[in-house]
């Protein structure tokens, strides 16, 4: 098994590269030509071979002395204990009743470490529990705490009520505070609410700080307020009277929100600005820029450019190349970078082997899906339903229904329950062999374990008709989406308008189509328009909505990813202020 890496690892000349002898006079002294451009090169062996950094090893402490061995043993114990039983109260109830009192050490270590874990729900309870505690001095210190946890939370009646309290017990609010309030609001949905607490510091205090001006410009994001963003953005990057200016993570979040936006020329204006501005630019800004692309060489055109920056990829910049080349059927090359990340020691997510994995089903290639399947298990990985329907996909492309039908069965066997999506797979498979009554069998079995179809399935089923010379099966399909309250979109209709063989069918479809109030004017001038458009590519695309729901899916998670990223980069600022215990 041949793969391809970095051009960057290659000890070898491009041009010729010694192989095994090949039964061919053109290359009978195993000498052959291999045309290289870009970042590649051939390597064989070894596919997915497991890397000594993905053996879990167990962590060894090391403690500075006994009483610190002790200590840290306790709030270990301590979390635990409230990880396992899901309540902090009841824990630390518990431990208050069995010692009578709970050291003030215990409880900070327990804290301070379920903050960085970001479990600000539990940092939360432990906070409301200890107020209740008449020997715990509950100081300004803890109320920006948890005011800060219920902003992380999106609880902004919780970060209210909090707010209201400290003014009680003469704290005035200052800027930890309140942006802990507007991040509340903006987490929950209330995008004005946030803009008008953020227009109010403005205007009377206190002053926002840098973590203040990327909240504020991740919320107005989120909410698809844009043109807020940037007026906040522009007037900092360009007011000379601006108390700061636009930091790295600013920068990261214009990017991402260019990217949502699709004003793709802004993000790569923004991009060289920051350069210009002597703004360091992360991997997260290369990601973000990454993103958007849709074309396999420009995004590999900014990785490369990220390693020429000597920034370190991290598992987000090798699912995004990934997933670049596994759109492109470059089945290759999109191996290739799941094996470079692995020899750069990154750990892969299970996102990241879902995203190898469909490259090598969109082609039909079962064997190297099924290493890649078996590689996620071996990985500590368990498979999703996507990676199973994933590998479904693969026997369904390569026609291999008999080991299709064996790995469907697999699946329920192995305790998971098919969805719509699993279905629609097997379905298109048994059409796309012309067999009819596979087809039905499936629909049938969908519908009695309570699944409704979606269009893809109903035009599936259409089209396996259609093409069986069955026309006026074809019309009941159609009609049958609406009845499932289905509105037939444009591709249906034109696939029903393509299926008409006949005069006498171009006039059935013609006047259902007219009861949409669809104006069709003109059929296709020959019925082989479909072989035209090539049968195994345009139409099937036109039938795989699931792909388009793929594409989505990826979509979203490089979306939360990169914005996670950002999101966890901002958080870096508000540690100093907030270090309260």
């Amino acid at each position: 098994m041949c793969s391809l890496i970095s051009k960057s690892h290659c000890n070898l000349g491009l041009g010729k590269l010694s192989l095994p002898p090949l039964q061919s006079s053109k290359s009978e002294y195993g000498i052959v030509r291999v045309k290289m451009s870009g970042r590649l090169k051939v390597v064989c062996k070894g596919m997915l071979a497991p890397r000594k950094f993905m053996q879990r090893k167990k962590k060894t402490v090391v403690f500075k002395d006994d009483d610190e061995e002790a200590e840290k043993k306790n709030w270990w114990r301590l979390m635990n204990l409230i990880e396992e039983s899901g309540s902090a109260v009841s824990v630390l109830s518990s431990e208050k009743m069995k010692n009578k009192t709970i050291p003030k050490d215990l409880l900070v270590g327990t804290m301070i470490r379920f903050k960085q874990l970001k479990k600000w729900n539990v940092v939360a309870e432990i906070l409301v529990w200890l107020r209740a505690q008449n020997w715990w001095d509950f100081s300004k210190m803890d109320f920006i705490l948890l005011i800060t946890a219920y902003g992380k939370l999106g609880d902004f009646n919780g970060a209210e009520r909090v707010l209201g309290l400290m003014n009680k017990n003469g704290y005035a609010p200052n800027v930890v505070s309140q942006t802990a309030l507007m991040e509340a609001y903006g987490k929950g949905g209330r995008y004005n609410n946030a803009e008008a607490i953020f227009r109010r510091m403005q205007t009377f205090g206190p002053e926002p700080s840098a973590f203040t001006y990327q909240i504020i410009l991740k919320t107005f994001v989120e909410g698809n307020k844009f043109s807020e963003a940037e007026e906040v953005f522009d007037k900092l990057l360009n007011d000379e009277n601006s108390p700061l200016k636009p930091d790295e993570q600013m920068f990261n979040m214009m990017i991402y929100m260019y990217k949502k936006a699709g004003s793709h020329e802004k993000a790569r204006k923004t991009f060289t600005l920051m350069a210009e501005r002597g703004i360091k630019q992360s991997t997260i800004t290369y990601n973000s820029l990454m993103s958007f692309e849709t074309n396999y060489k420009e995004v590999s055109n900014i990785y490369d450019q990220m390693q020429r920056a000597d920034l370190k990829a991290d598992v987000v910049s090798y699912a995004l190349l990934i997933n670049a080349y596994g759109k492109a059927r470059k089945e290759d090359e999109a191996l290739a970078v799941f094996e470079e990340m692995l020899d750069a020691g990154v750990r892969p997510t299970r996102k990241a082997y879902n995203i190898l994995l469909d490259a090598f089903s969109i082609s039909g290639m079962v064997e190297q899906a099924r290493t890649v399947f078996k590689s996620m298990r071996r990985d500590k990985y368990i498979p999703d339903l996507c990676s199973y329907t994933t590998m479904l996909l693969a026997y369904v492309n390569a026609s291999d229904m008999e080991g299709a039908e064996k790995f469907f069965k697999r699946l329920i066997q192995d305790g998971l329950e098919p969805n719509v999506v699993t279905y629609g797979t097997i379905i298109k498979g048994y059409a796309k062999e012309n067999d009819i009554e596979k087809v039905m069998e499936k629909y049938e079995e969908m519908l009695a374990q309570g699944i409704k179809p979606n269009q893809t399935i109903l035009v599936t089923i259409m089209v396996a008709h259609g093409k069986n010379g069955e026309f006026d099966s074809a019309v009941h399909w159609f009609k049958e989406m609406e009845l499932s309250g289905l509105v037939p979109d444009q591709k249906a209709k034109n696939i029903l308008l393509s299926l008409a063989k006949t005069e006498e069918d171009k006039i059935v479809a013609n006047e259902l189509l007219l009861l949409h109030s669809v104006e069709v004017k003109n059929l296709p001038k020959t019925n082989d328009d479909l072989d035209e458009e090539d049968d195994d590519d345009e139409e099937e695309d036109d039938l795989d909505e699931e792909d388009d729901d793929d594409e989505e899916d990826d979509s979203e998670y490089f979306d939360d990813q990169v914005a996670m990223a950002n999101d966890e980069q901002s958080e870096e600022s508000i540690v100093k202020p907030c270090q309260v215990l």
